[in-house]
């Protein structure tokens, strides 16, 4: 790959790391200690950084230098660090088996208002429909309190992440879908809460 191509992509994978933090263009260059034109032409691929800045980069955040150089790893040294501004959630495309994730992974989304501490992943099938439906961004909250009748995101017994509304019926515990073509169900031992759904969002590129 040309030097070019390489600046390209160093450049787009600092953006994301800037945006998993959280920060401005203008904040993340003055805590670097550089401008914002020169931080705006290394996302860009227009211009490299220096070594010194890579080291900064990998000292003061954390950002993993392998990924950062050939995007290798994970985008974070460790446990990434939480966001410093709402509006940004961890994009999975999995739920892994340790939940929540040591690393959260290279992908984020950016929202409006979204809470502290939110995941986000895409919905599936029509067992939530119409509330929920195919292709719907899901944004969820882990080990939320839940209540009947919010809808939480589990695992079931052969380890998929489903979506189900959240009953209870005297001292019965059902999770039941809201499309009326399917049958709740009791949840049992080898069913885990992952979180509790906090906002849907329709047509959404990702």
């Amino acid at each position: 790959m040309s030097e070019t191509g390489r600046g390209k992509e160093l450049g787009a994978r600092l953006r994301s790391a800037r945006l998993a933090l959280g920060l401005t263009q203008k904040e993340f260059a003055a805590s670097l200690g550089i401008v914002q034109g020169f931080l705006s032409g290394i996302e860009c691929g227009k211009k490299y950084p220096s070594d010194t800045l890579l080291i900064a980069l990998t000292h003061c955040y954390g950002i993993n230098a392998g990924w950062l150089s050939d995007g290798s790893g994970e985008m974070f040294s460790g446990r990434a660090p939480a966001p410093r501004h709402k509006g940004i959630a961890p994009l999975l495309h999995t739920i892994p088996e340790e939940f929540p994730p040591a690393a959260a992974g290279a992908e984020y989304v950016t929202l409006p208002n979204l809470p502290d501490g939110c995941y986000a992943i895409v919905c599936y099938g029509d067992f939530m429909a119409p509330t929920i439906r195919d292709g719907d961004l899901v944004i969820f909250a882990p080990e939320g309190e839940k209540k009947s009748g919010d809808i939480l995101l589990v695992n079931n017994r052969w380890g998929e992440p489903i979506l189900r509304r959240f009953r209870v019926k005297g001292e019965q515990v059902y999770l039941a879908p809201d499309n009326p073509s399917y049958a709740p169900f009791i949840p049992d031992a080898g069913t885990r809460t992952i979180g509790v759904v906090v906002e849907v969002w329709r047509k959404v590129r990702i």
